[in-house]
């Protein structure tokens, strides 16, 4: 059923994959599931979520897992690469009637040994909160389902506090609670509180303090994730319609967006340091947005089916040699000036010309390298590093107006004139990933390219080749394929809006963004995957057959896997 290793055929299963740091191993012992190890039914059901929370344990084994699969959840003690996962004895393990979980969030601050706060997000919009520890269920949320009647798509505690959440629903909306009020025996009345585009905050009217606190209604079509920034002061969104919005959650300002190349968007995240945010969706593409500059600044395509989760790897992402971080966002004048443009931009996702330039003496100021990795429903996962040569670009888009955010208009219009000749004559041909200009010539001239497909995976069930219907891959847009672009949009707005954001800063076309390439995409389940979670020793997928797997780093395979230390990285270093 699987290889070792990997083998040659397309449906074998990579149990292993190198990178430049070494070779990350897959720990079958460490694997956690239902404790019959039976493969789920998944028809029908919400994907598998899993949660991680540290409850500052003594005894060097706080960490604890959440994991949903069909009506099920369960609460284990999580060994990672340490110890093999024992099945037979969860914490805590609890079967719904009549609706599922969704998904789930531990609060970090009031974990403790004794006593953990789970928040669960059920398919019929109540939001429960549960100590596992205790066995406890101290409240249900919306349980008469007066606030939402629509699916909890994501639910988290609110940076920084012990008592408020925030809870998004596929109606689109999303809700603010205080565990400390209730919900009220009637339908809430709003108040209109601001107002933008295409979204609107309003207050709960009542006399006495209840939930929600707030009501945020966003874009069109469900709101399928959200994400706070690593500061807690900005919240970025992902919704069907397309859009990503980031907005200053405080003071719910929008603060910029972003459009999908196609379909909707599925999932979103931030780099460690919110500069960048990475979202993913039924373009089956990885986009990377620059928080300062509000724009596009590369996409990647490496899936074959949408994109369900994008996580950044905080313990692979590196600033070496570097002045404060303030002076890299990307747009700065004087970095246009200082940095070499052309030199060894040759392929945007090549990990040994990024070495190289890393040891070199070129004129770069600082050498950053962003890790980020993605999974989908074509079973791949995805890494990627997001590196200088992208960041420290000139921008693609000579003739487009200025984004809104960071760049000044000289070194845009000021440069303009120059860069775009050498943008023709020199970073065209040589700085654009490989493959890039056939790429788009399918995309924007033909519309024939089998861009996106799930011809080459027969594993795959046929619900979800359902799902990815063909004519929304991304192989059908084209110059000629308005009509396409406009079968994704509800309302005749949203249609007028998807014609008119191709080409703009918002939704730039694919000639003018470095393309990248992942550095590792494998196949590792024989289901779509639907968790990615970066942990300092492993990283943690799971697929919808409801198998956790964790993958141990180079060199930190522990004591689970020593038939296969031969193989350890050099690199690694051996825990």
């Amino acid at each position: 059923m699987v290889a070792e290793g990997g083998g040659k055929e397309m449906n074998e299963i990579k149990t292993q994959f190198t990178t430049r740091e070494g070779v990350y191993k897959l720990l079958t012992h460490s694997e956690y599931s239902r404790p019959n190890r039976v493969p789920f039914n998944s028809q029908g059901s919400n994907p598998v979520k899993v949660s991680f929370v540290n409850v500052n344990d003594q005894s060097g084994n706080g960490d604890r897992i959440c994991f949903n699969v069909g009506r099920e959840l369960y609460f284990y003690i999580y060994k990672g690469v340490r110890k093999a996962a024992d099945l037979s004895k969860p914490i805590d393990k609890r079967i719904y009637k009549g609706t599922q979980p969704t998904c789930h969030d531990f609060n970090p601050i009031t974990a403790t040994a004794e006593s953990v706060s789970l928040l669960v997000g059920f398919s019929a919009g109540q939001v429960q909160l549960i100590d596992p520890i205790k066995k406890e269920t101290s409240k249900l949320f919306n349980e008469e389902r007066l606030i939402d009647k629509s699916r909890v798509t994501c639910v988290r505690w609110v940076p920084g506090s012990e008592s408020l959440f925030l809870v998004a629903h596929s109606s689109g909306s999303m809700y603010l609670y205080n565990v400390e009020n209730t919900c009220g025996t009637t339908a809430p009345h709003y108040q209109l509180l601001k107002q933008g585009e295409n979204y609107a905050v309003h207050t709960c009217k009542s006399k006495s303090a209840r939930n929600p606190l707030l009501r945020w209604t966003v874009g069109e079509g469900a709101l399928n994730e959200f994400a706070f920034s690593p500061d807690g002061k900005y919240l970025a969104c992902a919704s069907q319609d397309g859009f990503l919005r980031v907005f200053g959650f405080d003071a719910a300002e929008l603060h910029g967006t972003m459009k999908s190349y196609f379909g909707g968007l599925l999932c979103v995240c931030w780099s460690p340091d919110g500069r960048y945010i990475v979202a993913g969706g039924e373009d089956d593409l990885v986009t990377v947005w620059s928080f300062s500059d509000c724009r596009v600044i590369a996409r990647g395509h490496g899936h074959k089916s949408w994109v369900s989760v994008v996580a950044f790897d905080h313990c692979t992402t590196s600033v070496e040699d570097g002045d404060p971080p303030a002076e890299f966002s990307g747009s700065d004048e004087e970095f246009h000036e200082q940095i070499h443009f052309g030199a060894g931009r040759d392929r945007a996702n090549s990990a040994h010309s990024r070495l190289s330039k890393r040891n070199s003496t070129d004129s770069r100021p600082v050498s950053v390298t962003y890790r980020f990795g993605s999974v989908g429903q074509d079973t791949q996962l995805c890494l990627w590093d997001l590196t200088e040569d992208i960041l420290f670009h000139l921008p693609f888009l000579p003739h487009s107006s200025n984004p809104t955010g960071g760049s000044t208009p000289n070194s845009h219009t000021g440069s303009s004139s120059n860069s775009s000749t050498t943008t023709t004559t020199t970073t065209t041909p040589t700085p654009t990933p490989k493959g890039n200009s056939i790429i788009d010539s399918a995309f924007i001239a033909t519309g024939v390219s089998k861009f996106a497909t799930l011809s080459l995976h027969d594993s795959r069930k046929e619900r979800h080749e359902k799902d990815h219907k063909r004519n929304h891959s991304m192989g059908h847009i084209s110059s000629k394929s308005s009509d396409k672009l406009n079968q994704l949009s509800s309302t005749r707005t949203a249609k007028a809006e998807a014609a008119k954001t191709l080409g703009t800063t918002l939704c730039p076309r694919m000639e003018d963004l470095p393309l990248l390439e992942p550095l590792v995409c494998k196949k590792i389940a024989h289901e779509r995957l639907t968790v990615l979670i970066f942990l300092e020793d492993c990283l943690v997928t799971a697929c919808q057959e409801g198998f956790v797997c964790t993958w141990a780093r180079p060199g930190k395979v522990g004591l689970l896997s020593s038939q296969n230390n031969a193989a350890n990285s050099p690199s690694g270093t051996v825990v």
